[in-house]
């Protein structure tokens, strides 16, 4: 492996485990056991590694939804979009973690993931309209299909942060990859108004999968 994979390697392990703040380029540096100007001479600073991260998740998320065009789509296809988004998210997790703050400290970050966003917004829309077709949902007007697909985004890329706040964790490390695909519940519950006869019992049971296990106190 070359040092320049190296480094954005050992980088999201470090982000992932640590948190990024946490984490300086010498802290990296000293992880792979090469000075900082060996570092320096592939990436300029901080900023420009968690870039190149960003871009390899974003092209992992493209590679995703990458929605046949050519068959019907299944349950199979929707569990498939499901699970993978989801540990697209525990690879990349300290992404999401600190997103605002990464974003408001590069500009160039700050676009690319407005540009990412809307491009999962229309692949999300596009999965609705072909389980439509595929007669698991009833057909959605435009609006709608719009709105649904927006809120199962707020919910993928916000399940984290609940889970955070829900189990009062004190240690970013201490969520599962488990807990954090329990949010395929949540983006399931959203489409049960939608589900025909034909295919309601099957959601329902794949939904009851990933059923979230909170603590009692969220509970109540």
């Amino acid at each position: 492996m070359k040092t320049r994979d190296k480094i954005l390697l050992s980088s999201l392990e470090l982000f992932n485990e640590r948190g990024e703040r946490n984490i300086t380029t010498n802290h990296i540096a000293a992880h792979l056991a090469i000075s900082p100007g060996n570092l320096y001479y592939h990436f300029r600073n901080k900023s420009d590694i968690i870039y190149e991260i960003f871009l390899e998740y974003e092209k992992l998320v493209d590679f995703y939804l990458d929605i046949p065009e050519d068959r019907p789509i299944t349950l199979e296809d929707l569990t498939f979009y499901l699970e993978s988004v989801f540990d697209g998210l525990w690879s990349y997790r300290f992404f999401h973690r600190d997103l605002e703050y990464l974003l408001d400290s590069d500009r160039r970050l700050r676009q690319d993931y407005r540009e990412f966003t809307n491009r999962c917004l229309v692949a999300i829309s596009r999965i609705f309209e072909k389980l439509a077709d595929a007669g698991i949902i009833q057909p959605q007007p435009e609006e709608l299909r719009s709105a649904m697909s927006l809120n199962v985004w707020l919910v993928i890329t916000n399940w984290m942060a609940f889970l955070k706040t829900a189990h009062a964790l004190e240690e970013s490390t201490s969520l599962t990859l488990t807990e954090l695909k329990q949010g395929i519940y949540q983006v399931l519950t959203l489409e049960i108004p939608y589900l025909t006869a034909d295919y309601r019992e099957q959601v329902m049971a794949l939904r009851e999968k990933y059923r979230p296990c909170l603590p009692e106190s969220a509970d109540a």
